[in-house]
């Protein structure tokens, strides 16, 4: 049920974080399938890096291990840093959380290219990125989301779904046929970036990352992103 006492959020702010949740999973999507790919590790998935963490205890597999706790170590490292940074009063725009997450894909990007990174040094850089950017936009209008946890996404689609059919009020049907177009946009968007990250990669090698940079970038210098707090 809606509780009674409801926040409202002008219907701009809405589509704004409408639209920076579905392009912050695109690039989350693309992130992910890129580290997958290259380093046969999740970046910003960590039930994936969780599951595969457990098998690998018992069965021994060392570098699996190694590489499971570096991504969701500096991935919780990332949501910590960029929670902090949207609780400062020194930050009130989070903008600076965009250039911090492109300016580091793009200084590991140059590095990259001229003195190869070895992998766990590149999912930890790339793990903190993720982790960074998932702190960017946690809801839409009242609903909360998680740009790259697509398990939870499914989840909440599902759910929402099941209250839209059940619930017998008008303004709670519209609420929930709303945050199911959000949800189902969300994962959508996730999708859209790991089908797009092998064909970038093939093309792109060691510069794949700068594409994801050059988005976090244009969508900083012209989408009127606000200083709301999430």
């Amino acid at each position: 049920m809606i509780p009674e006492t409801k926040i409202l959020f002008p219907d701009r702010t809405i589509r704004i974080q409408e639209k920076l949740a579905v392009l912050l999973a695109f690039i989350a999507g693309y992130t992910d399938a890129t580290g997958l790919i290259q380093w046969k590790t999740y970046v910003s998935f960590m039930s994936g890096n969780t599951t595969q963490l457990g098998a690998a205890v018992f069965s021994e597999k060392y570098g699996i291990i190694f590489s499971s706790v570096i991504a969701i170590s500096f991935f919780l490292a990332g949501i910590y840093t960029g929670t902090c940074l949207s609780l400062s009063r020194k930050f009130r725009s989070t903008k600076i959380i965009f250039y911090m997450v492109s300016g580091m894909m793009i200084l590991y990007s140059i590095t990259d290219y001229y003195e190869h990174m070895a992998s766990g040094m590149s999912i930890a850089v790339i793990g903190f990125s993720m982790g960074l950017m998932n702190t960017i936009v946690t809801s839409v209008g009242k609903q909360k989301i998680n740009t790259d946890f697509v398990t939870g996404t499914l989840n909440s689609l599902a759910k929402t779904a099941a209250l839209f059919v059940m619930s017998d009020h008008a303004d709670e049907r519209k609420e929930y046929k709303v945050n199911v177009f959000h949800l189902l946009f969300l994962w959508i968007g996730f999708l859209s970036g790991a089908l797009a990250a092998p064909f970038l990669l093939f093309y792109l090698e060691n510069w794949t990352l700068i594409f994801p940079a050059a988005l976090l970038i244009i969508c900083a210098l012209t989408i009127p992103i606000p200083t709301f707090k999430n």
